[in-house]
């Protein structure tokens, strides 16, 4: 059995150790409810043979615009349902780190196991976090160039998901009463209860406060003392707080302003699933460099996708998909045959942009 640092490494025992510890640090949309897995696409690529993209049917709805009138004497007209297909890409991430990496951790009396498993926990939560918010650059940033479907469903999408009060003047160019709302109407109409979460920059969640729009959920401990929860509510949707979200400077001295990118997610919105490497830890003991060391390997393959949007993979993408073709917009597409795409009201994924 490999060594560690002088301690017994088991591989399946370790992974199981990744996946108990804690997270503590701030990677709340990688732990979110929004990010779902889809288990044709996980059928299709969980084999560890090298499977990069796949392709899933993506069923539509039954078409008809009016009942029809029996009155016996009329053949029934007859239509179908469109099956469309819907592309999910691989990427793949590994990393590596020195027993030198961890030896801090083990001289105050710490738990080895523990003490790892908590370092590599929540360093894979921060790399789950950027490939999600590499995806969200992706698809709103999606081609509009063409007569198709597929820039004609993604012009739709853009502007309607996308509320943007960050060019007004003043306190209009902040989050207000109103806006969540009004996103979200704007995005899916009369679906707009298919969102349930909102992620956001301390910023934002300033301004919220301050307004006492933003609630914090509660718990009342053993002793009857009532305390605030990290999570909050506004306008009866989750609301979580971190200062990872997008947030971009434009200008500079007195006249540079921030625009930040607040996200409102349906649940399971975005697929990110990890099914796992051939071999996701792995011990290696190299006893020449520096009189000897440990080194662990981690790999990793994800399934990246989105509910409603597909991945269409470019030809040069023969192996794992980097995060800059995730947040590539031209790799991303409305679902659609060519002809029709699917509404853009059943696609939980929204943005505001405000100063604040």
């Amino acid at each position: 059995m490999a060594k560690f640092d002088a301690k017994t490494f088991n591989a399946e025992a370790f992974g199981k150790y990744i996946n108990s510890i804690p997270n503590a640090k701030k990677s709340e949309l990688a732990r979110s409810e929004a990010v779902g897995a889809n288990e044709n696409a996980r059928s299709a690529l969980s084999s560890q043979g090298g499977s990069l993209y796949a392709r899933i049917p993506y069923y539509g709805r039954i078409s008809g615009a009016t009942s029809q009138n029996n009155d016996g004497a009329t053949n029934i007209a007859d239509s179908a349902a469109t099956t469309y297909e819907q592309g999910f890409i691989v990427a793949s991430r590994m990393d590596a780190w020195t027993e030198r990496s961890f030896s801090r951790n083990l001289t105050a009396g710490i738990d080895f196991m523990d003490a790892v498993a908590a370092e590599i926990g929540e360093y894979k939560e921060e790399v789950r976090q950027d490939l999600l918010l590499a995806i969200l650059s992706g698809v709103f940033s999606m081609s509009t160039t063409g007569t198709g479907a597929a820039a004609k469903a993604a012009k739709e999408f853009l502007e309607k998901h996308t509320f943007d009060i960050s060019k007004n003047a003043g306190e209009a160019a902040l989050v207000g009463a109103d806006t969540l709302n009004r996103a979200i109407q704007k995005a899916c109409g009369d679906q707009k209860s298919l969102f349930s979460l909102v992620i956001m920059h301390s910023e934002v969640a300033t301004n919220l406060e301050n307004l006492q729009l933003l609630k914090y959920l509660t718990y009342t401990d053993k002793d009857g003392v009532t305390r605030d929860l990290a999570i909050g509510s506004w306008n009866g949707r989750t609301v979580l707080v971190d200062d990872g979200m997008p947030a971009q400077t434009s200008g500079e001295g007195d006249s540079a302003a921030i625009t930040y990118t607040t996200y409102i997610l349906g649940k399971g919105a975005i697929i990110l699933d990890n099914i796992g490497d051939a071999v996701p830890y792995e011990m290696s003991r190299d006893p020449r460099t520096n009189g000897g060391q440990d080194t662990l390997y981690v790999r990793d393959r994800y399934i990246c996708g989105v509910d409603g949007i597909s991945f269409e993979k470019p030809a040069a993408l023969t192996a794992s998909a980097a995060n800059s073709d995730l947040s590539d917009g031209k790799n991303w597409q409305i679902v659609n045959d060519g002809t029709q795409a699917i509404p853009h009201k059943t696609i939980a994924i929204a943005r505001i942009l405000s100063k604040g």
